[in-house]
């Protein structure tokens, strides 16, 4: 594949969208090109595009721009752009037009709606205040149906448009032509649209409810939309825009340097003080603090932080004044690789999504084909031309497209940022989708359910020896050490004892152990088996014997030759793993462990967790063929693997869905489906709860998106129906949708008892 023809990603913002027909038009344009394919949200109002590197962006905007829509290449923070807050909000043209619109409207409607309150000549008094609203206050609507007809295209606003001209110029008659102008003329009001001549009738009052409840209505929906999609706001905040960079200054002296964080480079060194956010991923070189990490984790428990620490870039400090150098700046952070994540996965659609704005793309034709057919079956049925003009009205406001656009992209919105604040990343919405089917989990040991590094489980002492003073000898040792079980026994006597003596005369024998000088005592740490443990006291014997039978690793220590103790290290289980495998349990889910690792220490790490089946001494293509085979003996169930390392990579490509913790390596995390950042196992429980809760939700709205329109357009066919009242519910209809969605940003983690309501 040559680089002119390989495929690049573009997003593009596209401005002027009001329903699925709108996203629908656009895509049907992109797809034109050749070698183009994209997706468009309703709710972000963003346009992800696949072409080839050698079709200039310049020609995405042009198909864009010719289908009737503005695009602009979208900027790093597409749920950002809003203004918000008081200020915003008093300069907001939208606003003020509303409120203009409103108080002009609500006379009328009070007028139209109250016989008794209809003074002589009140129908004229109407006409003035209608007028403006009609025409000036609609205008954004008939602007849009003008550019929609230059176009060749109709969508939601031709709808409002010609619903709002056809009630404003039968009102126009009434008054000059029907009788409606005559001083002392009464109009009285019905939920019904009236089914004769007799009286003349206006429809003044729909004329300016359809503009203000339409306007209102999408007003409370950006709000709406806007906290669904707030979690990518939330992330972009947590960077700091300036940092205090530590710079060599006149004399050699360090001086402090505040500077904008986008010019941070890696390797430089940087200040946070208290209360301060991390800048970059770094590592401490001096102080120690705590830090709040809920962004990445979900939760609220501080990490306590030194000398050589890694800190997330995002992350607050609570505690003291630290410094540390820069590892990861801009893109490359773990914060700007989550936002990268959770926009991926917004700017997705399912497959229902799909169905629903291919349905959209027809819908307005259809219903623009269905009101003609209306005026025309009445008219030459004999009918009244008022309730002909009525039923009419009725069918052009009252359909409602908006809804079947938004009814899938607000609640994957919603979902996906409500997931990354818990600390689950989903790559996709087809990801979000097969989180629902998850019937099998099969888990890996090392990582998952244990901490996957080497840490001290017991130490050993021999009598007459103080286990204290061992530990901190043989920590003095390993600290001049790199190997792997040397630094897990210099940081847990650092944790002990705190400070360490010194060591001298250190010397390292590779598949024998270290030796050293401490206090004057010759201290020395060997592999059990070595010629200077040929005679150990039964005690440490014994220490050996069942650290051997459960897997984990010893050495001996020895104090001036003589035995003085066992150390006993492995990889210790998480202690939050238990009750994953319970939650999970509750929600439906069998879990497998299958492991690499020999039988004794997979059986005992699986009854520590409650794990009931156990597959050991599996190599990577082993753990591949066992998910092949669950895959097929439980169809319509989804499988998923869990895993961190790259030996799990080939069976987290395998299963239908892959797993990666967040600690894990970059090879895991990349094949990934969903990620878990939390690096906690209970998160997977929670991101399955999400995708049911999720999946409920979006069948809720589509269902009303669908009833709607299937149950009130026969209703107002057939004249049953007030175009008033049909324009309050075609707001209510997208507003509704965009509530329900609203509800997933209230989802919390860890709800036992809500097991049950998604265990399916």
């Amino acid at each position: 594949m040559t680089t002119s023809t390989r495929p690049i990603t573009t997003d593009v913002s596209v401005s002027g969208m009001t329903c699925g027909a709108c996203v629908n038009r656009v895509e049907r344009r992109l797809a034109r090109l050749d070698g183009v394919t994209a997706t468009v949200n309703l709710a972000t109002g963003r346009a992800r595009v696949v072409h080839p590197a050698s079709l200039p962006v310049i020609d995405l905007l042009a198909a864009i721009t010719a289908a009737g829509y503005e695009a602009t290449v979208a900027g790093p923070n597409p749920a950002g752009a809003a203004a918000t807050g008081p200020a915003a909000e008093a300069i907001d043209p939208g606003r003020r037009n509303l409120l203009i619109v409103a108080a002009l409207a609500l006379p009328v409607l009070v007028l139209s709606m109250v016989p008794a309150w209809q003074f002589t000549n009140w129908q004229w008094l109407c006409l003035t205040l209608a007028a403006p609203v009609a025409t000036w206050g609609a205008w954004p609507f008939h602007r849009r149906a003008l550019h929609g007809l230059r176009y060749a295209g109709a969508t939601m606003d031709t709808l409002v448009s010609l619903g709002v001209l056809a009630a404003f110029g039968w009102s126009l008659w009434a008054l000059f032509g029907g009788g409606a102008g005559e001083p002392g003329m009464r109009m009285p009001f019905t939920l019904l649209p009236p089914a004769t001549g007799d009286e003349a009738h206006m429809y003044l009052e729909v004329a300016v409810a359809v503009p203000l409840f339409v306007l209102l209505g999408r007003r409370l929906e950006d709000r709406a939309r806007t906290r669904t999609g707030s979690a990518l706001r939330e992330l972009a905040a947590l960077v700091p825009d300036r940092v205090a960079v530590l710079h060599p200054g006149p004399g050699g002296k360090t001086v402090e340097v505040t500077v904008p964080t986008a010019s941070l480079t890696v390797g430089q060194v940087f200040v946070v003080r208290p209360g301060d956010r991390v800048p970059a991923d770094g590592v401490v070189v001096d102080g120690r603090s705590a830090l709040d990490v809920s962004h990445l984790t979900g939760e609220s428990r501080p990490m306590e932080v030194g000398p050589d620490d890694q800190v997330p870039g995002g992350s607050v400090n609570e505690g003291g004044r630290i410094t540390a150098r820069a590892t990861a700046v801009g893109a490359d952070t773990r914060l700007a690789r989550i936002t990268a994540a959770v926009e991926e996965a917004q700017a997705g659609k399912t497959g229902a999504q799909r169905l629903a704005d291919r349905i959209a793309g027809v819908f307005v034709p259809s219903v623009l084909a269905t009101a003609v057919t209306v005026l025309g079956f009445w008219l030459g049925a004999g009918g009244d031309p008022q309730a002909a003009a009525g039923a009419t009205m009725a069918v052009l406001v009252v359909a409602c497209p908006c809804a079947l656009g938004l009814a899938t992209p607000t609640a994957i919105l919603a979902a996906t940022g409500r997931g990354a604040r818990l600390g689950v990343l989903i790559r996709e919405p087809a990801a979000l989708e097969r989180l629902r089917r998850v019937g099998t989990v099969v888990v890996d040991k090392t990582g998952t359910l244990t901490t996957g590094g080497m840490s001290l489980l017991r130490c050993v002492a021999a009598p007459d020896v103080d286990p204290g003073e061992l530990l901190a000898r043989v920590g003095a040792v390993e600290s001049a050490s790199g190997h792997p079980i040397g630094r897990a026994l210099t940081r847990a006597a650092t944790e002990r004892a705190g400070t360490l003596p010194p060591v001298a005369d250190f010397a390292s024998e590779p598949g024998i152990g270290v030796r050293g000088l401490v206090d004057g005592s010759r201290v020395a740490v060997l592999r059990p088996g070595v010629e200077d443990v040929t005679a150990l006291p039964a005690g440490l014997r014994a220490a050996l014997s069942e650290a051997d039978a459960a897997g984990d690793t010893a050495v001996v220590a020895t104090v001036n030759g003589v035995p003085a103790g066992v150390l006993v290290l492995g990889d210790s289980v998480r202690p939050e793993a238990a009750a994953a495998i319970r939650a999970l349990d509750r929600l439906g889910v069998t879990v497998i462990l299958a492991t690499g690792d020999r039988p004794g220490p997979a059986r005992a790490v699986a009854d520590a967790v409650g794990i009931d089946e156990v597959l050991s001494e599996l190599d990577p293509h082993d753990k591949a063929e066992l998910v092949r085979g669950l895959r097929q003996d439980q169809p319509g169930r989804a499988v998923a693997v869990v895993g961190d390392g790259i030996n799990d990579t080939i069976a987290l490509g395998e299963a239908d869905l892959g797993i990666g913790m967040g600690g894990g390596t970059a090879a895991a995390i990349g094949v990934a489906d969903v990620t878990l950042v939390r690096d906690d196992l209970g998160a997977l429980a929670d991101a399955i709860r999400l995708s049911r809760r999720t999946t409920g939700t979006i069948r809720a709205n589509l269902g009303w998106a669908f009833g709607y329109n299937v149950v009130l357009i026969p209703i107002a066919v057939t004249g049953l129906l007030n175009p008033m009242l049909a324009a309050a519910a075609m707001s209510v209809s997208s507003l509704a949708v965009v509530t329900n969605s609203l509800r997933l940003t209230r989802f919390r983690a860890g709800r036992p008892d809500d097991a049950k309501r998604d265990r399916t």
